[in-house]
């Protein structure tokens, strides 16, 4: 499943994008893939697949990283899934259109890991902002100029 074929991978368990990503899809005939963990209603579409994975840790981005690769268009907000995309050949698009390159990975997986160790210490840090209209309006411009590249 690595070779060059244009296709969209969604990590969709928590993507607030996926009807955002089927339009675009359905627009430029680009198939797309809900891959999660458990099971999410899809559209009865051709070219949507649903794969539902074992609720095993990270099997989701197993699945993911193993069927991305050159071609493929990853959607996800997990950095870590993201550089693992990146080093297969995909591109990797946040749900809020923000695209993980192989020139911004590393500062991403730096700040989540300095993150992580300031909660781990007790810091009281806020999350992620909510995601709002702009958000999903930058993701469908990324989205289709990362698909419209592709052409």
């Amino acid at each position: 499943m690595n070779g060059a074929e244009r296709r969209i991978l969604v990590d969709a368990d928590a993507c607030p994008v996926k009807d955002e990503v089927y339009r675009v899809a359905w627009r430029v005939g680009v198939p797309v893939t809900v891959v999660s963990n458990q099971h999410l209603r899809v559209p009865d579409h051709p070219q949507v697949k649903r794969v539902v994975v074992g609720s095993g840790f990270d099997a989701a981005d197993d699945w993911i990283a193993e069927a991305s690769g050159p071609g493929a268009v990853v959607i996800t907000a997990d950095i870590l899934l993201a550089d693992r995309c990146l080093k297969a050949g995909a591109d990797v698009l946040a749900p809020t259109g923000k695209p993980f390159t192989t020139s911004s990975i590393g500062a991403a997986i730096a700040t989540r890991a300095i993150m992580a160790d300031l909660r781990a210490g007790g810091e009281q840090i806020g999350g992620p902002a909510p995601f709002s209209k702009a958000d999903r309006s930058r993701f469908l411009t990324a989205l289709d100029a990362v698909l419209t590249r592709r052409c």
